[in-house]
């Protein structure tokens, strides 16, 4: 008779049905103290300046509370123009930007991406060459055009450039040094999108290329376009060191100008264009966004047929 030997009893599956035991841990949630303390650290290196200069320009030792220094900012000689000439600057600094750099980027990235280190090099360059050299370099030229080429018709070029009413020159100047910036946002819009897939599509229904850039890629460049506007818009109206030792008064200019006899009131339109450029800021991200009902798809027709 032969032996019974004992077995070892075979490991139970699990049941059907039955939900597997998790070996893995729970992750830990990161504590919220960490966040919430650096965004009171930045919100306070932000705000504690901007509130101490507002209490500066309010607040008079020996007098109280006065809010002089606001109510006399648009009465204030000079104030006017210079603001609407740096408005005017910026404009004509961001639409001849974006006209520079939107059909170049698209071009390069359509027919020669081998091209786009040297676009890149191109477009970061004036990030090292100071501004001092830049405008040292602007002001040696201007000096020479009108002495070699007095005889010539490009005299009043030369002239119509420095025109003190809205001086081109330093619109050429404010394209070179936002250049870096125009690149950069509209680099990486650029990427975020299939641009041949695009222009394949437009340009088999028939569109031309003004089309294609308008209708096709512009729109899908909206945040882009409005994130080099913003800093276009931020460099030109912050911009001293060009317009100073050229000789022109644009906003930036002016402040500085009036710092030595009307201190609070300099600091004070200090502070308003803190936050002009905050408000411009919050309309462009408006303008940049995309509209709600733009990633809704529509409505698939129905598949039963009637009988």
């Amino acid at each position: 008779m032969a032996a019974l030997t004992p077995t070892a009893p075979a490991p139970a599956g699990p049941v059907a049905g039955s939900p597997e035991p998790s070996t893995a841990r729970p992750a830990r949630r990161r504590p919220r103290v960490w966040r919430g303390l650096v965004l009171a650290l930045a919100g306070a290196y932000f705000l504690v300046p901007l509130l101490s200069s507002f209490i500066f320009t309010v607040h008079t030792p020996g007098q109280g509370v006065s809010f002089d220094a606001y109510t006399g900012i648009l009465s204030a000689p000079g104030f006017i123009s210079s603001l609407t000439l740096s408005l005017g600057l910026a404009a004509a600094t961001i639409t001849l930007s974006l006209l520079l750099a939107v059909p170049a980027l698209v071009a390069v990235r359509l027919g020669a991406p081998r091209l786009r280190p040297v676009v890149e090099v191109m477009c970061m360059m004036p990030l090292v060459v100071p501004p001092i050299a830049l405008v040292a370099g602007i002001n040696t030229v201007l000096r020479w055009g009108p002495e070699q080429l007095a005889t010539t018709p490009l005299y009043q070029t030369f002239m119509a450039v420095q025109n003190e009413t809205f001086p081109v020159v330093l619109v050429l100047a404010y394209t070179v040094l936002a250049l870096p910036f125009v690149y950069r946002s509209l680099d990486a819009g650029l990427r975020a999108i299939d641009v041949p897939t695009l222009v394949e599509a437009a340009r088999n229904c028939g569109a031309s290329w003004p089309e294609v850039i308008g209708r096709v890629l512009l729109p899908n460049l909206r945040s882009a376009l409005s994130g080099a506007a913003f800093l276009t818009l931020a460099l030109v109206l912050g911009e001293f060191t060009i317009a100073s030792l050229l000789g022109y008064q644009p906003f930036a200019v002016w402040i500085v100008s009036i710092s030595g006899s009307q201190a609070r009131m300099s600091v004070a339109v200090s502070v308003l264009s803190l936050l002009i450029t905050w408000a411009l800021l919050l309309v462009l991200s408006r303008a940049g966004a995309a509209p709600r009902n733009a990633g809704a798809t529509p409505a698939a027709p129905s598949s039963r047929k009637e009988k």
